[in-house]
Protein backbone atom coordinates (compact mmCIF):
# COMPACT_ATOMS: atom_id res chain seq x y z
CA UNK A 1 0.00 0.00 0.00
CA UNK A 2 1.57 3.32 -0.81
CA UNK A 3 2.22 5.68 1.95
CA UNK A 4 -1.10 8.21 0.65
CA UNK A 5 -3.31 5.27 0.67
CA UNK A 6 -2.31 4.36 3.88
CA UNK A 7 -3.26 8.05 5.14
CA UNK A 8 -6.80 7.57 3.23
CA UNK A 9 -7.49 4.65 5.14
CA UNK A 10 -6.17 6.21 8.44
CA UNK A 11 -8.34 9.21 7.93
CA UNK A 12 -10.65 7.02 6.93
CA UNK A 13 -10.59 4.72 9.90
CA UNK A 14 -10.52 7.67 11.83
CA UNK A 15 -13.85 9.22 10.38
CA UNK A 16 -15.35 6.12 11.38
CA UNK A 17 -14.12 5.53 14.70
CA UNK A 18 -15.27 9.41 15.82
CA UNK A 19 -18.82 8.09 14.29
CA UNK A 20 -18.84 5.46 16.42
CA UNK A 21 -18.49 7.10 19.23
CA UNK A 22 -21.54 9.01 18.78
CA UNK A 23 -23.65 5.92 18.54
CA UNK A 24 -26.10 6.34 21.19
CA UNK A 25 -26.39 2.99 21.91
CA UNK A 26 -30.33 2.43 22.53
CA UNK A 27 -32.09 -0.40 21.88
CA UNK A 28 -34.35 -1.49 19.13
CA UNK A 29 -37.55 0.06 21.06
CA UNK A 30 -36.63 3.08 21.68
CA UNK A 31 -35.37 3.45 17.50
CA UNK A 32 -39.22 2.49 16.96
CA UNK A 33 -41.06 4.65 19.38
CA UNK A 34 -38.20 7.73 17.46
CA UNK A 35 -39.52 6.62 13.98
CA UNK A 36 -43.46 7.11 15.34
CA UNK A 37 -42.13 10.23 16.86
CA UNK A 38 -40.20 11.62 13.80
CA UNK A 39 -43.59 10.91 11.54
CA UNK A 40 -45.93 12.86 14.52
CA UNK A 41 -43.73 15.63 14.77
CA UNK A 42 -43.74 16.39 11.07
CA UNK A 43 -47.52 15.95 11.19
CA UNK A 44 -47.73 19.12 14.01
CA UNK A 45 -44.93 21.03 12.25
CA UNK A 46 -47.24 21.66 9.51
CA UNK A 47 -49.82 23.29 11.20
CA UNK A 48 -48.27 24.74 14.69
CA UNK A 49 -47.34 27.83 13.46
CA UNK A 50 -50.27 28.33 11.68
CA UNK A 51 -53.24 27.40 14.30
CA UNK A 52 -53.92 31.20 15.15
CA UNK A 53 -53.83 32.16 11.23
CA UNK A 54 -56.32 29.59 10.49
CA UNK A 55 -58.54 30.29 13.29
CA UNK A 56 -58.78 34.01 12.11
CA UNK A 57 -58.57 34.03 8.48
CA UNK A 58 -60.14 31.20 7.49
CA UNK A 59 -62.50 30.84 10.44
CA UNK A 60 -63.20 34.64 10.72
CA UNK A 61 -62.42 34.47 14.54
CA UNK A 62 -61.59 37.29 16.32
CA UNK A 63 -57.71 37.48 17.57
CA UNK A 64 -58.67 37.41 21.56
CA UNK A 65 -61.12 35.05 20.50
CA UNK A 66 -58.21 32.70 18.71
CA UNK A 67 -56.37 33.27 21.59
CA UNK A 68 -58.34 31.70 23.96
CA UNK A 69 -58.47 29.18 21.75
CA UNK A 70 -54.98 27.85 21.42
CA UNK A 71 -54.33 29.07 25.32
CA UNK A 72 -57.44 26.53 26.09
CA UNK A 73 -55.05 23.75 24.50
CA UNK A 74 -52.16 23.98 27.37
CA UNK A 75 -54.31 24.86 29.82
CA UNK A 76 -56.24 21.86 29.49
CA UNK A 77 -53.08 20.08 29.17
CA UNK A 78 -51.77 21.05 32.84
CA UNK A 79 -55.11 19.79 34.60
CA UNK A 80 -54.88 16.21 32.23
CA UNK A 81 -51.15 15.54 33.15
CA UNK A 82 -51.47 14.79 36.85
CA UNK A 83 -54.80 12.70 35.99
CA UNK A 84 -52.86 10.86 33.48
CA UNK A 85 -49.76 10.22 35.91
CA UNK A 86 -52.37 8.25 38.19
CA UNK A 87 -53.21 6.23 35.48
CA UNK A 88 -50.08 5.37 33.96
CA UNK A 89 -48.89 4.45 37.62
CA UNK A 90 -52.16 2.15 37.72
CA UNK A 91 -52.29 0.57 33.98
CA UNK A 92 -49.38 1.20 32.82
CA UNK A 93 -47.45 3.85 30.30
CA UNK A 94 -48.09 2.21 27.03
CA UNK A 95 -51.97 1.94 27.25
CA UNK A 96 -52.55 5.82 28.19
CA UNK A 97 -49.51 6.20 25.56
CA UNK A 98 -51.97 5.58 22.85
CA UNK A 99 -55.07 6.32 23.90
CA UNK A 100 -54.17 9.50 23.87
CA UNK A 101 -52.51 9.57 20.88
CA UNK A 102 -55.41 8.31 19.74
CA UNK A 103 -57.97 10.97 20.91
CA UNK A 104 -55.13 13.58 19.58
CA UNK A 105 -56.23 12.00 16.09
CA UNK A 106 -59.46 12.47 16.63
CA UNK A 107 -59.44 15.86 17.94
CA UNK A 108 -57.63 17.30 14.79
CA UNK A 109 -59.28 15.01 12.33
CA UNK A 110 -62.53 17.35 13.81
CA UNK A 111 -60.73 21.00 13.16
CA UNK A 112 -61.80 20.93 9.49
CA UNK A 113 -65.20 20.66 10.80
CA UNK A 114 -65.04 23.51 13.21
CA UNK A 115 -67.34 26.58 12.32
CA UNK A 116 -68.07 28.43 15.62
CA UNK A 117 -65.96 29.17 18.51
CA UNK A 118 -67.67 26.83 20.93
CA UNK A 119 -66.69 23.99 18.45
CA UNK A 120 -63.25 24.90 18.14
CA UNK A 121 -63.39 24.96 22.54
CA UNK A 122 -64.43 21.60 22.65
CA UNK A 123 -62.18 20.14 19.54
CA UNK A 124 -59.33 21.93 21.11
CA UNK A 125 -59.92 20.90 25.29
CA UNK A 126 -59.78 17.33 23.57
CA UNK A 127 -56.63 17.68 21.98
CA UNK A 128 -55.41 19.39 25.21
CA UNK A 129 -56.33 16.11 27.08
CA UNK A 130 -54.68 13.75 24.76
CA UNK A 131 -51.47 16.12 25.16
CA UNK A 132 -51.80 15.94 28.89
CA UNK A 133 -51.72 12.37 28.46
CA UNK A 134 -48.96 12.21 26.09
CA UNK A 135 -46.21 13.55 27.54
CA UNK A 136 -45.72 11.70 30.79
CA UNK A 137 -46.68 8.50 28.86
CA UNK A 138 -43.85 8.65 26.87
CA UNK A 139 -41.65 9.52 29.30
CA UNK A 140 -42.86 6.42 31.18
CA UNK A 141 -42.67 4.46 28.08
CA UNK A 142 -39.08 5.57 27.24
CA UNK A 143 -37.65 4.53 30.65
CA UNK A 144 -39.17 1.08 30.50
CA UNK A 145 -37.49 0.26 27.24
CA UNK A 146 -34.25 2.19 28.34
CA UNK A 147 -31.47 0.58 30.10
CA UNK A 148 -30.64 3.08 33.23
CA UNK A 149 -27.53 4.18 31.86
CA UNK A 150 -28.81 5.22 28.72
CA UNK A 151 -31.54 7.05 29.71
CA UNK A 152 -29.94 10.92 28.66
CA UNK A 153 -29.23 9.56 24.91
CA UNK A 154 -32.75 8.41 24.43
CA UNK A 155 -34.27 11.28 25.78
CA UNK A 156 -31.37 13.30 23.29
CA UNK A 157 -32.48 11.22 20.62
CA UNK A 158 -35.84 11.91 21.30
CA UNK A 159 -35.27 15.91 21.29
CA UNK A 160 -33.33 15.99 18.28
CA UNK A 161 -35.86 13.85 16.76
CA UNK A 162 -38.40 16.22 17.66
CA UNK A 163 -36.80 19.34 16.60
CA UNK A 164 -36.25 17.77 12.93
CA UNK A 165 -39.79 16.68 12.73
CA UNK A 166 -41.39 20.43 13.73
CA UNK A 167 -38.60 22.19 11.22
CA UNK A 168 -39.65 20.22 8.37
CA UNK A 169 -43.06 19.94 9.08
CA UNK A 170 -43.22 23.62 9.82
CA UNK A 171 -41.32 24.34 6.06
CA UNK A 172 -43.47 22.39 4.12
CA UNK A 173 -46.81 23.66 5.83
CA UNK A 174 -45.49 27.40 5.72
CA UNK A 175 -45.10 26.61 1.67
CA UNK A 176 -48.41 24.55 1.37
CA UNK A 177 -50.50 27.16 3.19
CA UNK A 178 -49.14 30.19 0.58
CA UNK A 179 -51.27 31.56 -1.30
CA UNK A 180 -53.78 28.79 -0.68
CA UNK A 181 -57.25 28.50 0.53
CA UNK A 182 -58.91 26.70 3.40
CA UNK A 183 -59.16 23.35 1.76
CA UNK A 184 -55.14 22.86 2.57
CA UNK A 185 -56.59 23.67 5.97
CA UNK A 186 -58.41 20.28 5.94
CA UNK A 187 -55.94 17.98 4.22
CA UNK A 188 -52.93 19.60 6.78
CA UNK A 189 -54.94 18.41 9.30
CA UNK A 190 -56.07 15.16 8.44
CA UNK A 191 -52.01 14.48 7.34
CA UNK A 192 -51.65 15.78 11.23
CA UNK A 193 -54.47 13.36 12.51
CA UNK A 194 -52.88 10.63 10.32
CA UNK A 195 -49.03 11.21 12.10
CA UNK A 196 -51.13 10.52 15.46
CA UNK A 197 -51.81 7.28 14.67
CA UNK A 198 -48.65 6.37 13.17
CA UNK A 199 -46.92 7.29 15.99
CA UNK A 200 -49.68 5.16 18.37
CA UNK A 201 -48.83 1.98 16.01
CA UNK A 202 -45.28 2.37 16.72
CA UNK A 203 -45.93 2.58 20.67
CA UNK A 204 -48.17 -1.13 19.90
CA UNK A 205 -45.32 -2.31 18.34
CA UNK A 206 -43.32 -2.19 21.79
CA UNK A 207 -43.79 -4.10 24.53
CA UNK A 208 -42.04 -2.50 27.78
CA UNK A 209 -40.91 -5.50 30.47
CA UNK A 210 -43.24 -6.11 33.25
CA UNK A 211 -43.34 -4.33 36.45
CA UNK A 212 -41.74 -5.75 39.50
CA UNK A 213 -43.98 -7.04 41.89
CA UNK A 214 -45.35 -4.18 44.15
CA UNK A 215 -45.25 -6.95 47.56
CA UNK A 216 -46.95 -5.07 50.24
CA UNK A 217 -46.55 -1.50 49.11
CA UNK A 218 -49.50 0.88 49.47
CA UNK A 219 -50.19 3.04 46.58
CA UNK A 220 -48.39 5.80 45.24
CA UNK A 221 -50.31 8.85 45.84
CA UNK A 222 -48.89 12.55 44.54
CA UNK A 223 -49.00 13.21 48.19
CA UNK A 224 -45.93 10.78 48.55
CA UNK A 225 -44.72 12.72 45.35
CA UNK A 226 -44.54 16.18 46.68
CA UNK A 227 -43.09 15.44 50.04
CA UNK A 228 -39.69 14.41 47.92
CA UNK A 229 -38.77 18.61 48.32
CA UNK A 230 -35.83 17.95 45.90
CA UNK A 231 -37.75 16.40 43.24
CA UNK A 232 -40.26 19.34 43.82
CA UNK A 233 -37.60 21.69 44.19
CA UNK A 234 -35.68 20.31 40.68
CA UNK A 235 -39.49 20.83 38.90
CA UNK A 236 -39.78 24.54 40.03
CA UNK A 237 -36.04 25.56 39.03
CA UNK A 238 -36.94 23.53 35.46
CA UNK A 239 -40.06 25.59 35.37
CA UNK A 240 -37.94 28.51 35.27
CA UNK A 241 -35.83 27.26 33.29
CA UNK A 242 -38.46 27.15 30.61
CA UNK A 243 -40.57 30.17 31.39
CA UNK A 244 -37.00 32.55 30.79
CA UNK A 245 -35.73 30.25 28.25
CA UNK A 246 -37.78 28.48 26.09
CA UNK A 247 -40.93 30.31 26.48
CA UNK A 248 -38.89 33.50 25.16
CA UNK A 249 -37.48 31.85 22.19
CA UNK A 250 -41.13 30.79 20.95
CA UNK A 251 -43.22 34.19 22.02
CA UNK A 252 -41.24 36.92 22.70
CA UNK A 253 -37.72 36.53 19.96
CA UNK A 254 -40.07 36.33 16.89
CA UNK A 255 -42.07 40.10 18.21
CA UNK A 256 -38.86 41.42 19.25
CA UNK A 257 -36.80 40.61 16.23
CA UNK A 258 -39.34 42.41 13.82
CA UNK A 259 -40.41 45.38 16.06
CA UNK A 260 -37.27 46.33 18.05
CA UNK A 261 -34.42 45.02 15.72
CA UNK A 262 -36.08 45.39 12.33
CA UNK A 263 -35.79 41.62 10.99
CA UNK A 264 -38.55 41.15 8.59
CA UNK A 265 -40.43 37.65 8.47
CA UNK A 266 -37.99 36.11 5.93
CA UNK A 267 -35.29 36.42 8.36
CA UNK A 268 -37.55 35.58 11.56
CA UNK A 269 -38.08 31.98 9.69
CA UNK A 270 -33.87 31.54 8.77
CA UNK A 271 -32.86 32.09 12.24
CA UNK A 272 -34.91 30.04 14.06
CA UNK A 273 -34.18 27.17 11.02
CA UNK A 274 -30.56 28.37 12.31
CA UNK A 275 -31.65 26.89 15.49
CA UNK A 276 -33.15 23.62 14.71
CA UNK A 277 -30.45 22.74 12.72
CA UNK A 278 -28.09 23.30 15.95
CA UNK A 279 -30.10 21.17 18.20
CA UNK A 280 -30.05 18.37 15.26
CA UNK A 281 -26.29 18.86 14.41
CA UNK A 282 -25.08 18.94 18.20
CA UNK A 283 -27.14 17.06 19.84
CA UNK A 284 -25.25 13.79 19.89
CA UNK A 285 -21.70 15.07 20.27
CA UNK A 286 -23.29 16.84 23.36
CA UNK A 287 -24.38 13.76 24.64
CA UNK A 288 -21.08 12.08 24.25
CA UNK A 289 -19.64 14.88 26.17
CA UNK A 290 -22.18 14.27 28.75
CA UNK A 291 -20.71 11.28 30.03
CA UNK A 292 -19.23 11.06 33.34
CA UNK A 293 -19.73 14.84 33.93
CA UNK A 294 -21.73 16.34 36.69
CA UNK A 295 -25.73 17.14 35.60
CA UNK A 296 -26.31 20.23 37.93
CA UNK A 297 -23.08 22.20 36.52
CA UNK A 298 -23.90 21.66 33.17
CA UNK A 299 -26.87 22.87 33.81
CA UNK A 300 -25.63 25.74 35.57
CA UNK A 301 -23.17 25.69 32.35
CA UNK A 302 -26.74 25.55 30.10
CA UNK A 303 -28.01 28.77 31.96
CA UNK A 304 -25.02 31.05 31.06
CA UNK A 305 -25.29 29.89 27.49
CA UNK A 306 -29.02 31.08 27.61
CA UNK A 307 -28.07 34.27 29.20
CA UNK A 308 -25.39 34.79 26.75
CA UNK A 309 -28.04 34.60 24.17
CA UNK A 310 -30.25 36.95 25.60
CA UNK A 311 -27.59 39.40 25.77
CA UNK A 312 -26.85 39.02 22.15
CA UNK A 313 -31.16 39.66 21.36
CA UNK A 314 -31.12 42.89 23.26
CA UNK A 315 -28.02 43.63 21.76
CA UNK A 316 -29.55 43.25 18.10
CA UNK A 317 -32.48 45.76 19.54
CA UNK A 318 -30.00 48.38 20.60
CA UNK A 319 -28.73 48.21 16.37
CA UNK A 320 -30.11 49.93 13.79
CA UNK A 321 -28.89 47.70 10.90
CA UNK A 322 -30.41 45.23 9.60
CA UNK A 323 -27.85 43.02 8.58
CA UNK A 324 -26.08 43.02 12.14
CA UNK A 325 -29.08 42.66 13.98
CA UNK A 326 -29.86 39.26 11.81
CA UNK A 327 -26.25 38.60 12.62
CA UNK A 328 -26.65 38.74 16.04
CA UNK A 329 -30.29 37.44 16.41
CA UNK A 330 -28.87 34.13 14.35
CA UNK A 331 -26.09 33.65 17.15
CA UNK A 332 -28.10 34.19 19.65
CA UNK A 333 -30.58 31.30 18.86
CA UNK A 334 -27.34 29.22 17.61
CA UNK A 335 -25.64 29.30 21.43
CA UNK A 336 -29.81 28.95 22.23
CA UNK A 337 -29.62 25.69 20.30
CA UNK A 338 -26.61 24.46 22.16
CA UNK A 339 -27.94 24.91 25.67
CA UNK A 340 -30.60 23.01 24.49
CA UNK A 341 -28.67 20.38 23.76
CA UNK A 342 -27.80 19.84 27.31
CA UNK A 343 -31.15 20.74 28.79
CA UNK A 344 -33.47 18.31 27.26
CA UNK A 345 -31.12 14.77 28.64
CA UNK A 346 -30.34 16.19 31.83
CA UNK A 347 -33.50 17.64 33.06
CA UNK A 348 -35.27 14.56 31.87
CA UNK A 349 -32.56 11.92 33.43
CA UNK A 350 -32.69 13.86 36.41
CA UNK A 351 -36.31 13.61 36.99
CA UNK A 352 -36.25 9.77 36.28
CA UNK A 353 -33.38 9.27 38.56
CA UNK A 354 -35.19 10.65 41.30
CA UNK A 355 -38.09 8.81 40.90
CA UNK A 356 -39.23 5.59 42.32
CA UNK A 357 -41.02 2.78 39.70
CA UNK A 358 -44.16 2.40 41.98
CA UNK A 359 -44.57 6.48 41.26
CA UNK A 360 -43.09 6.98 38.31
CA UNK A 361 -45.66 8.14 35.87
CA UNK A 362 -46.53 10.72 38.94
CA UNK A 363 -43.10 11.97 38.95
CA UNK A 364 -42.68 12.20 35.11
CA UNK A 365 -46.46 14.34 34.86
CA UNK A 366 -45.06 16.93 37.42
CA UNK A 367 -41.71 16.80 35.64
CA UNK A 368 -43.61 17.21 32.46
CA UNK A 369 -46.23 19.86 33.67
CA UNK A 370 -43.03 22.07 34.50
CA UNK A 371 -43.16 22.51 30.34
CA UNK A 372 -46.64 23.34 30.28
CA UNK A 373 -46.62 26.05 33.41
CA UNK A 374 -43.22 27.39 32.22
CA UNK A 375 -44.96 27.75 28.76
CA UNK A 376 -47.81 29.68 30.12
CA UNK A 377 -45.93 31.59 32.47
CA UNK A 378 -43.54 33.10 29.78
CA UNK A 379 -45.87 34.42 27.48
CA UNK A 380 -47.86 36.60 30.17
CA UNK A 381 -44.52 37.98 31.69
CA UNK A 382 -43.02 38.62 28.51
CA UNK A 383 -46.23 40.51 27.17
CA UNK A 384 -46.32 42.50 30.12
CA UNK A 385 -42.53 43.39 29.75
CA UNK A 386 -42.79 44.29 26.14
CA UNK A 387 -45.37 46.57 26.60
CA UNK A 388 -43.80 48.69 29.34
CA UNK A 389 -40.76 48.81 28.34
CA UNK A 390 -39.27 46.65 25.45
CA UNK A 391 -35.53 46.85 25.86
CA UNK A 392 -35.66 45.59 29.67
CA UNK A 393 -37.30 42.00 28.48
CA UNK A 394 -33.94 40.59 27.23
CA UNK A 395 -31.58 42.09 30.07
CA UNK A 396 -34.28 40.57 32.68
CA UNK A 397 -34.44 37.12 31.18
CA UNK A 398 -30.10 37.05 31.27
CA UNK A 399 -30.13 37.96 34.75
CA UNK A 400 -32.64 35.08 35.29
CA UNK A 401 -31.13 32.75 33.60
CA UNK A 402 -27.71 33.15 35.60
CA UNK A 403 -29.71 33.10 39.02
CA UNK A 404 -31.45 29.74 37.72
CA UNK A 405 -28.00 28.20 37.12
CA UNK A 406 -26.66 29.39 40.63
CA UNK A 407 -30.20 27.70 42.42
CA UNK A 408 -28.51 24.38 40.02
CA UNK A 409 -25.28 24.49 41.21
CA UNK A 410 -27.15 25.10 45.16
CA UNK A 411 -29.23 21.93 44.08
CA UNK A 412 -26.99 19.25 42.97
CA UNK A 413 -25.92 18.30 47.22
CA UNK A 414 -29.58 17.66 47.44
CA UNK A 415 -29.41 14.77 45.06
CA UNK A 416 -28.75 11.46 45.87
CA UNK A 417 -25.30 10.39 44.79
CA UNK A 418 -26.87 8.21 41.38
CA UNK A 419 -28.97 11.33 40.17
CA UNK A 420 -25.70 13.69 40.26
CA UNK A 421 -23.69 12.38 37.49
CA UNK A 422 -24.44 11.13 34.21
CA UNK A 423 -23.08 7.00 33.44
CA UNK A 424 -20.55 6.79 30.94
CA UNK A 425 -20.99 4.34 28.17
Amino acid sequence: MSAAAGAIARRGGGALAAARTLDPRLPRAVWVIQAGMLANSVGTGLLMPFVLIYLHDVRGFSLPVAGFVAGTFGAIGIVASPLAGALIDRIGGRAIFVGSLTLLAGAYALFPLVVRPWQAFVVIGLAGIGNGGLWPSQSTLLLAVTPAERRHAAFAVNRMVGNLGLGLGALVGGVAIAGAGGHTFTVLFLVDAATFLVFAAAGLTVQPPAPAPAGDAKPGRYADVLRDRTFVAFVLLNTLFVAVGYAQLEAAVPIFAKHQAGLDEAAIGSVFLANVLTVVVAQLPVVRLLEGRRRMRLLAVMACLWACSWALVAGAGAWSTAGLSTALVGIAVVVFGLGECLHGPLSATVAADLAPERLRGRYMALSTNSFAVGFALGPIAAGAVLGAQPAALFPAAALLCVLAGGAALALERRLPAAARITASR
